[in-house]
């Protein structure tokens, strides 16, 4: 299936970037701001392959609130191109984002879809953020929100793993949903270059199986993952980032990590 929406891909790409119009210099969103809103490019080199990214914004019918889809394609060309010895020339995973901003009170909201190819699992969450005063250099957004996790045929990926006696049939099922409680934080080094720290802390609510804390929360019944960034503004249009993502499980070195170039239209 997967391999059907990689040749897709680029013609979807293709699509998206000729919708927008090049927005005026007063009207670029400050793209340091994790609330921005505003249609968007980038494309990025990880130790799994390239990733592909697309944002683009949306009229919410309201003056006072601004709304953006954020479509992301990850692990592309990774057996050619990454170092890590499970990747393929097929993208790993998707990423999609739904993004709305009420610009009278700095709080948005974020649906948040992941989902593996490889093991045909992923979650979805939803989340509130708010945007609290600066303090300095210094901007914390925390967030809270509600998930779900889901995979298909589960029950044959358990028997698999020597687990029987379950019962979620054939096709895709929910087998466990979990809280999030974190927050995103911008420290602003210059003008144009800032860092991010952004913690999040995940608990399960329900699904207690030890099958479904493995392979969604490292064996435990929650987990701790950081998200650290370096970026810098080339220019009010482009930036270019550095991410690190690890857990309370996963070292520094053995995280994820990628560098990433992002154009504003």
């Amino acid at each position: 299936m997967h391999s059907n929406v990689l040749k897709l891909l680029p013609f979807s790409i293709i699509a998206a970037l000729s919708w927008p119009v090049l927005a005026s210099d007063d009207n670029l969103q400050d793209m340091s701001d994790p609330l921005a809103v505003y249609t968007q490019a980038g494309i990025g080199y990880t130790d799994k392959g390239i990733n592909i990214k697309v944002g683009q914004t949306y009229d919410t019918g309201k003056d006072t609130t601004m709304g953006m889809n954020v479509l992301e394609a990850k692990g592309v060309l990774g057996e050619s191109l990454a170092y890590r010895d499970h990747a393929t020339d097929s993208f790993d995973s998707i990423r999609y984002r739904n993004f709305g901003v009420d610009l009278t009170n700095g709080r948005g909201s974020q649906i948040d879809v992941n989902y593996s190819f490889a093991s045909e699992m992923g979650t979805a969450s939803y989340s509130l953020i708010q945007a609290l005063p600066k303090l300095g250099p210094v901007q914390l957004y925390p967030l809270a929100g509600l998930g779900v996790s889901f995979g298909n045929n589960i029950d044959q990926t358990l028997s698999e793993n020597g687990i029987t006696g379950t019962d979620f049939g054939s096709g895709y099922s929910i087998p466990g949903t979990f809280a999030v409680v974190g927050m995103y934080s911008k420290i602003e080094v210059t003008d144009k270059i800032w860092l991010n720290y952004n913690p999040m802390w995940l608990t399960t609510l329900s699904g207690d199986s030890v099958w479904y804390k493995d392979q969604y929360f490292a064996g435990s019944s929650n987990i701790l993952t950081h998200e650290i960034a370096a970026s810098y503004q080339i220019n009010p249009r482009t930036n270019v980032r550095y991410f690190a993502n690890f857990s309370q499980d996963v070292a520094f070195d053995r995280g994820e990590h990628r560098v990433e170039v992002n154009y504003q239209f």
